[in-house]
């Protein structure tokens, strides 16, 4: 598959929004007072006896059509993968990320998303690279993530793309009172 990802503006948002963040919940990430995680792979992950399945976009407020209405998207970054003129992926990273709370030399990759049909086949790996790109050449030094003990997918991903786990938060959603919040981060290099 042929993928060409380029920055767009704010205006291409319903392309964006029109990539699906849905995915099947198999299995959830344990995470206790005591939570360990190895550099390269998860320890305490449980299979559900049955799957759930997660759409992001569809909390109230939470997807990519209301950011302008939540957010000031001045300092953003929206990157958009395309096959065949087609939106598959999508990424958004903010720099500076003054309204995250995060150090001041950290970008905030605040949504990564690759439609179901072209998960698995690169996609999300050449998004997060952009997403770094993108921060990188604004003068940030790291990249944090949030992702949800429920999206041990995601987890996988972030920490084989050297990401590590810096907090584990309970009770970050109350909407949500099984899911554990998740901060991971990652040293992104100064050179291009």
């Amino acid at each position: 598959m042929k993928v060409e990802i380029a920055e767009a503006p704010a205006a291409a948002l319903g392309a964006y929004a029109a990539i699906p963040s849905v995915f099947e919940v198999r299995e959830v990430l344990d995470v206790g007072s005591a939570f360990e995680l190895s550099d390269t792979s998860l320890t305490r992950v449980r299979t559900l006896a049955l799957p759930a399945v997660k759409n992001y976009d569809a909390s109230q407020d939470n997807g990519p059509l209301y950011w302008p209405k939540r957010f000031d998207l001045t300092n953003w970054g929206l990157l958009l993968a395309r096959s065949d003129s087609e939106p598959i992926g999508g990424a958004a990273v903010v720099f500076p990320a003054d309204a995250f709370q995060v150090a001041q030399d950290q970008a905030v990759l605040w949504d990564l998303r690759v439609s179901p049909a072209a998960r698995g086949q690169g996609v999300g790996t050449r998004l997060l690279q952009h997403a770094e790109d993108w921060a990188r050449r604004r003068g940030a030094r790291s990249l944090g993530v949030e992702t949800q003990n429920i999206n041990v997918p995601a987890c996988r991903f972030y920490l084989h793309s050297g990401f590590v786990l810096v907090a584990a938060v309970h009770g970050a959603y109350p909407e949500y009172p099984d899911e554990v919040k998740l901060w991971l981060q990652k040293r992104i290099s100064t050179a291009g």
